[in-house]
């Protein structure tokens, strides 16, 4: 079920309440990305994620880009056991050992694809050939045969932290499926899937 808020807009109840997850629903969230760095730092992000809330991992996103020289893999890949201290000790960023070896991990597995086509080459193949059509959000899956797909692809590529469902959410925020409820106002409007 949407909800419409002052504006008139339709949206769902998590983007309707807090300014700084309307905004990003509003302007970002589903729209595509299809650049090598956008696409490494919303798969660490999303990796951040995990069994935290995406409002969390928001707040603190202009931390994690100071923190990993934008997400940059080239930069992010040099890395070494000095800089995961200093990362450890970083309050703008969540603290978490695992993740930061992951985010290193995963851009010198960025950097190793650049010889197969590239990180957008891989994670778009796995564009489904339709997508859902929730009018509800209980009607959102979390996982798919697809993101189960990348996932194992991925992991085979030497990513961490790309379980399926964490893969499915990538899916949705960077455009590859279309999970806007069918009443939103932003449905249809990554240009990739219809209304």
């Amino acid at each position: 079920m949407t909800v419409v808020g002052a504006d008139g807009l339709a949206r769902p109840q998590w983007a309707s309440v807090d300014p700084m997850l309307r905004e990003y629903y509003d302007t970002e969230w589903g729209m595509p990305v299809r650049d090598e760095q956008g696409l490494y730092e919303r798969i660490c992000l999303e990796g951040f994620q995990a069994g935290l809330s995406w409002a969390t991992i928001l707040r603190k996103r202009p931390g994690f880009r100071s923190a990993f020289a934008d997400f940059d893999p080239d930069v992010v890949s040099d890395f070494g056991p000095d800089d995961v201290e200093r990362l450890m000790l970083d309050p703008g960023i969540v603290r978490n050992r695992m993740k930061i070896n992951a985010t290193i991990q995963n851009a010198r597995a960025t950097v190793a694809l650049r010889g197969e086509g590239g990180l957008v080459d891989l994670v778009w193949g796995f564009q489904p050939v339709d997508t859902p059509r929730p009018r509800e959000q209980s009607d959102v899956p979390t996982v798919s045969d697809e993101s189960k797909a990348l996932s194992r692809a991925l992991r085979k590529k030497g990513f961490a932290f790309v379980g399926p469902t964490t893969m499915f959410a990538l899916m949705e925020a960077v455009g590859i499926i279309d999970t806007h409820l069918v009443t939103s106002h932003r449905r249809g409007t990554s240009g990739v899937w219809p209304h």
